[in-house]
């Protein structure tokens, strides 16, 4: 189905029955990025996925994004398919699990629990500058403009994305071509990308502000390429962790996309946080 939020066309995925989980995934990344996750989910759950501005088969965004609206955008499109009065298990990968967690301090009456999956971590948010925040979105749609007159996002962009985690499950091929080799998405995506570092921010802020809700259960998710899984990335995992007083889990070997490498576990983890 297709929601409006603000004028824009979400692309939006309700499967299942049960307990409501919101799943979002990453920087630049689809909805059926998700579907060995919801395959095994909603047979308990009733899942809703669903595409940013830009992405997948949402239409173009109107604004930059930020963390604040984000969170709100996660709210409203759990209202628009009648989860307005459910408090739901906000789950968010990379990138999006700053929407997640924002999401949980902004709403914990509407937080169930909270599972991030190997989500982005910045420890050295700095301060930004407001003018370069101002510039980053025309920045980024002139690049998105002149890589796709080039052709690069049809041309690249499904390789890329097949060979970013083809060892453990590609993505299927079709939506995949359609998806990821749209200049519409490579904007977006480059959007996100320009406006990561005001994100971090944000949430370094919001952390000193809004508490996490106290009986929601919280669990990071960490992926390590090496079955020793004590590489740095997971340190860095860890301390998120411990500074969100949560349950901490390495999947390994496992690579980044760890809805498509390790389903069951992330499965399990999202039905537990609950």
């Amino acid at each position: 189905m297709f929601v409006r939020i603000d004028g824009v066309p979400h692309h939006v995925r309700v499967t299942g029955a049960g307990p409501a989980c919101v799943l979002s995934a990453g920087l630049g990344l689809a909805w059926f990025e998700w579907d060995p996750v919801v395959a095994l989910l909603a047979r308990s759950r009733t899942v809703v996925r669903f595409d940013r501005p830009g992405l997948g088969l949402s239409g173009p965004a109107r604004e930059a994004p930020t963390l604040v609206g984000e969170a709100e955008r996660i709210g409203r499109v759990l209202d628009a398919v009648g989860f307005g009065e459910q408090a739901v298990t906000v789950v968010g990968h990379s990138l999006a699990g700053f929407h997640a967690e924002a999401f949980a301090r902004l709403c914990p009456r509407r937080t169930a629990g909270l599972v991030l999956v190997d989500s982005s971590v910045e420890e050295g948010t700095g301060t930004g500058d407001a003018p370069g925040r101002r510039l980053r979105p025309a920045l980024a749609r002139g690049a998105g403009a002149a890589l796709g007159g080039l052709g690069v996002p049809r041309a690249v962009g499904p390789p890329v994305r097949r060979l970013a985690e083809g060892r453990w499950s590609p993505p299927p091929a079709r939506e995949s071509c359609a998806v990821y080799g749209s200049k519409r998405v490579w904007r977006a995506a480059l959007t996100e990308y320009l406006t990561y570092g005001d994100m971090a921010r944000e949430l370094d802020t919001m952390r000193r502000e809004a508490p996490l809700p106290g009986g929601a259960p919280v669990t990071v998710l960490a992926a390590s390429p090496t079955a020793s899984g004590t590489d740095a990335w997971v340190r860095r995992q860890h301390a998120l962790a411990d500074t969100l007083r949560a349950n901490f889990h390495v999947l390994a070997p496992a690579g980044h996309l760890l809805m498509r490498a390790r389903p069951r576990e992330v499965t399990e983890a999202i039905l537990a946080a609950r």
